[in-house]
């Protein structure tokens, strides 16, 4: 069996829907007009950029190469985050934008671009208060510091009660008004191949490939790059980060197009350093990009661990139970391959809450019949051969790690947690995977958004926002409880308002 992201999600409790499906719409006479804003992507970050920019006078093409509309919100959880929002003042909570920048900066340990960061904080709230007015609404008992990462001091994290979808919802009564209004044009299933770039490097439109294979050209005084990161395009994941696309599980149109656009007009790409992996990915196979079989989120918050875990060489090299997801972020990232392994016994799969969410011990021992990423045995260093793991140092392992427990001595990683020994026969192991659902490298770009050459110069005309600037730009070597999602809506509506007055 394999699982597909949208079946992660769909386990998770979120709820899909099919995108809006809008299709070309007021396409006669385009190529002979002169757009304020050109959009590269109708999803995330091009939606919000289109609407603000259509609200504040300008004229919007947007170029979306799918047939629908919606981008990643249509698989996101949509996880947002700012002060000063409504959602906290019913709650009373007090926030500031000082506050939420220090505490992104704090969990990415001040990996991320500051100047962006800022931008993302000191606007947040607005954008979130805008999204409540046009229908935007929370699940029960939110706002709240985190799910799944490292948490806020402040409960500042929200999710709509449909996940991505309900940020759509809020978006599209706006953007189909003004689309009705003729204020926004859509073409959709073109996809943007070329800018047009003049010899003093000013942009001047793009040239797109329509559903019939027809290239033609639309001008714009001002292109916008959103059309999302690289995490569908393995070949391109690994030359930008250095690392495998070990599972592809991102949106399927996020295949690095609009990098390749913002590279051939003379930007660059960073933040190829600020790579993150997620734990706990069991793949169908150790062939990447690799469908995922399972996943074990391995928060010590969600679930405290009974299992220990182990490097490729069978050795311990984290605290299994550390308050902090980054830190076992970091430390995964640390190990050959990225490879972890959770070793642990009968007693333990038997009598500990599911590792793998919604998973049972049954499962766990047919898994272990036919997978090889689930293996069992009798003995400890024959499930060391089994699992490719050295024997005389998982042997080590486990009976230090029983000792220790045994004698009550302190653990030498600090675990607090350690409910049982690994004792009793058949005895099992677990192969994982650090993984991610997004890129992290992208367009650099200043703090007006707009993409500059390694020299830090403004390319003319050319801005890029969303994920085409690479996830690391705001969350850093990190994830950030909505640092994703928010900068890509929040500097759509930014730089959206301003491009009018660009024109």
């Amino acid at each position: 069996m394999t699982i597909s992201r949208r079946d992660l999600l769909i386990g998770a409790g979120f709820g899909l829907a099919g995108g809006f499906h809008i299709g070309s719409f007021g396409v006669s006479g385009l190529q002979g007009r002169v757009f304020d804003a050109a959009i590269v992507g109708g999803g995330t970050a091009g939606l919000p950029t289109a609407i603000f920019a259509a609200l504040s006078g300008a004229n919007v093409l947007v170029i979306e190469k799918t047939s629908n509309l919606g981008g990643t919100l249509l698989l996101s959880t949509g996880q947002i985050a700012g002060s000063k929002t409504v959602f906290q003042q019913r709650a009373g909570i007090i926030d500031s934008p000082d506050a939420h920048y220090a505490d992104v900066m704090r969990i990415n340990q001040n990996t991320s671009d500051p100047s962006l960061t800022r931008l993302t904080v000191d606007n947040a709230g607005a954008t979130i208060n805008w999204l409540a007015d046009h229908g935007f609404d929370i699940l029960p008992g939110h706002p709240v510091t985190g799910i799944g990462h490292d948490h806020f001091r402040i409960a500042r994290y929200l999710q709509g009660v449909n996940s991505g979808i309900s940020i759509l919802q809020a978006f599209l009564p706006t953007f189909q008004a003004l689309v009705s209004k003729g204020k926004i044009s859509v073409l959709t299933e073109s996809e943007v191949v070329e800018l047009i770039q003049e010899k003093s490097g000013k942009i001047l439109g793009v040239l797109v490939k329509d559903a019939s294979n027809e290239i033609k050209e639309y001008r714009a005084n001002n292109t916008v790059l959103a059309s999302g990161g690289c995490a569908a395009n393995a070949r391109m994941f690994e030359e930008l980060h250095e690392v495998p696309l070990y599972t592809q599980a991102a949106y399927p149109a996020s295949t690095g197009s609009g990098i390749l656009l913002g590279l051939s007009a003379g930007g660059y790409v960073w933040g190829r350093e600020k790579y993150a992996a997620l734990p706990g990915l069991v793949a169908s196979d150790n062939n990447y990009p690799s469908p995922m079989q399972a996943w074990a989120p391995l928060n010590a918050k969600k679930r405290k661990p009974w299992e220990v875990l182990v490097n490729s060489e069978g050795e311990r090299f984290v605290q299994e139970d550390h308050p902090s997801v980054h830190h076992l972020e970091l430390e995964i990232l640390r190990q050959k391959g990225h490879r972890h392994w959770a070793i642990f016994d009968s007693n333990i799969l038997e009598n500990s809450p599911p590792m793998i969410p919604d998973w049972s011990s049954d499962r766990i021992l047919r898994e272990a019949q036919k997978s090889k990423m689930f293996v069992s045995a009798m003995e400890l260093d024959s499930l060391a051969f089994k699992a490719g793991l050295n024997p005389l140092k998982l042997k080590n392992t486990v009976e230090t790690y029983n000792a220790q427990l045994t004698s009550k001595s302190e653990d030498p990683f600090g675990r607090k947690f350690r409910p049982a020994v690994i004792h009793k026969p058949p005895f099992y192991a677990i192969q994982m995977q650090g993984w991610t659902l997004v890129s992290f490298a992208g367009l650099a770009v200043n703090e007006r958004l707009e993409v500059i050459d390694i020299a830090g110069q403004a390319v003319p005309n050319l801005f890029a926002l969303g994920e085409v600037i690479g996830a690391g730009a705001t969350s850093g070597k990190s994830y950030v409880n909505g640092m994703l999602v928010t900068p890509a809506i929040t500097f759509g509506r930014v730089l959206g308002s301003s491009l009018f007055q660009l024109a």
